[in-house]
């Protein structure tokens, strides 16, 4: 069955993780850097997540999982070695219409986290579904070197021209159209090599032919 890609807003949303080792630690750190509110549920904790919950990143429950744990979460992650405890977060999340993550059991996943890494707004994500996830780290990381940290600077550059398009032009099909010529702008290839004044100067031309 094809799965439906989509990036989630988790800021200021709870999210629940079982589990207290090593791998629960990193799906932790990779919802928190979402803004999400986390609380882990696990009898112990590694030592990143015990230097979390002393700073207050986190919220901790130390005590094995119960259903209600799940209330009022948004999505749920089992990272525990225990296929019961597993089992039973993935039972538990779906009788409250809570998607859930079993980590490396596919057939407990309502969706998988993909290969990913970001420049600024720029998000590239592979999947292979679970089927063979070191090819999804291989493709990321050939990826990562085709869109290098130039990028994060041209979303910037791309963002502000496209207020402007909104600002000046009516037409959706217009500013569609503005929109797609100015990716052929040398804007990325100057600040690649380092020449934003020159990126800026061109950025400017182009907004100075917009419609006033």
């Amino acid at each position: 069955m094809p799965l439906y890609p989509l990036f989630l807003k988790l800021d200021g949303r709870r999210c629940l993780v079982v589990g207290g080792g090593t791998v629960a630690a990193r799906k932790v750190a990779s919802l928190l850097e979402c803004g999400a509110i986390v609380e882990v549920v696990s009898p112990a904790l590694c030592a990143d997540l015990e230097q979390r919950a002393e700073a207050g990143d986190i919220a901790v429950t130390q005590r094995p999982f119960v259903a209600e744990d799940l209330d009022g979460a948004t999505l749920a992650v089992a990272a525990t070695s225990l296929r019961e405890v597993n089992e039973a977060v993935a039972a538990s999340a779906r009788d409250r219409g809570i998607f859930v993550n079993v980590v490396d059991v596919p057939d407990l996943c309502d969706f998988y986290v993909p290969a990913h890494f970001a420049r600024s707004d720029l998000q590239v994500a592979v999947c292979t579904g679970a089927a063979y996830p070191v090819l999804s780290k291989r493709l990321r990381i050939a990826l990562e070197e085709q869109f290098g940290p130039e990028y994060a600077e041209y979303m910037a550059f791309l963002a502000r021209f496209r207020q402007e398009v909104k600002a000046r032009v009516a037409d959706s099909h217009e500013r569609a159209r503005i929109e797609t010529a100015f990716l052929d702008a040398p804007v990325l290839g100057l600040l690649s090599e380092g020449n934003r004044d020159e990126a800026e100067r061109v950025l400017a031309e182009w907004i100075s032919q917009l419609p006033h």
